[in-house]
């Protein structure tokens, strides 16, 4: 299965607390951080919710 490359772009900061949830199940804490995790519904599902936050490259 393919694997996805997720980037935090944006702070977290005053966003609602939901997406703040979201960014943290997928591992992403600051800034510029990277993290990697199979393309799987569910994961692209998470990335929908916080794409305005996040930079999402395929591998």
């Amino acid at each position: 299965m393919a694997k996805l490359k997720i980037t935090l772009k944006k702070s977290l900061i005053g966003r609602k607390d939901s997406h703040i949830a979201t960014a943290k199940a997928l591992g992403l804490r600051k800034i510029g951080k990277t993290v990697e995790h199979e393309d799987t519904p569910q994961i692209k599902g998470m990335i929908n919710q916080i794409s305005y936050l996040v930079e999402v490259e395929q591998m």
